[in-house]
């Protein structure tokens, strides 16, 4: 299995990526939900529910959104008679939630949560933005009950060369340029770049069976821009 890709220059480096990150996200709360609906012409709202609807849970379960960010995915979770608890580090995205689920600031390396007390968790678009994933699906695993279910979403590169080619082009020079002038352009200059922080698809979804996760399953969404990764708890003799 191949190794992570090599990171993008300009990036954070491993030992200063949480505190760069971590700035970076509390500089772009007022304005993230506008970028994120103008910059994928609200395909991520489409994306969320795809990811709240796979999850498969029965009404009144507990779902822990880790990343949570404004809590978009929080309110899908809600909207599907869910009850999600957003988890995230950046005060600023917290402080700009508009959501009325609970939301508890957090390291998603230490959730806070009992073991097995949970139904099933999320995490949208933030795999590439934690310093290391196994730590992360380790910690999951700890929080869910054996049979939950995980739905995490990320960005993809598509397969097709000249869909690649648009897809670069576009997240290359078109989301740093309007993310300057709306935001911040170093943080959408950090975005899609980030993507070379993810692990090629097989070895990510290695990590997560070696995790203690079963019917671990990739779909890519939107010719390829998007992926839904999505996995049940194993039992706990199978860890």
């Amino acid at each position: 299995m191949k190794s992570p890709r090599r990171r993008a220059p300009g990036l954070p480096h491993p030992q200063d990526k949480a505190q760069a990150v971590e700035e970076m996200f509390d500089e772009i709360a007022p304005r993230y939900d506008l970028l994120n609906r103008l910059l994928t012409f609200r395909l991520d709202t489409r994306w969320r529910r795809r990811a709240v609807a796979a999850l498969g849970l029965t009404p009144g379960e507990t779902v822990i959104d880790v990343a949570c960010g404004t809590g978009d995915l929080c309110n899908e979770l809600e909207s599907a008679g869910l009850r999600p608890v957003g988890v995230d580090f950046s005060a600023g995205m917290l402080a700009a939630a508009t959501t009325q689920a609970p939301l508890v600031r957090s390291d998603a390396l230490r959730l806070g949560v009992r073991d097995a007390s949970l139904d099933g968790a999320t995490c949208g678009f933030a795999l590439r933005n934690f310093t290391s994933l196994e730590p992360f699906f380790a910690e999951l695993a700890r929080v869910l009950r054996p049979g939950a279910r995980i739905a995490l979403l990320e960005v993809s590169e598509p397969a097709n060369p000249l869909l690649r080619a648009g897809h670069q082009m576009y997240f290359g020079k078109v989301v740093p340029a309007v993310g300057s002038l709306l935001s911040s352009r170093a943080a959408y200059r950090y975005l899609p770049e980030s993507v070379t922080y993810l692990p090629d698809a097989p070895v990510l979804l290695a990590q997560l069976a070696d995790a203690g996760f079963r019917a671990v399953d990739r779909k890519l969404l939107s010719g390829g821009i998007a992926q839904l990764i999505t996995a049940t708890r194993s039992s706990w003799p199978d860890r």
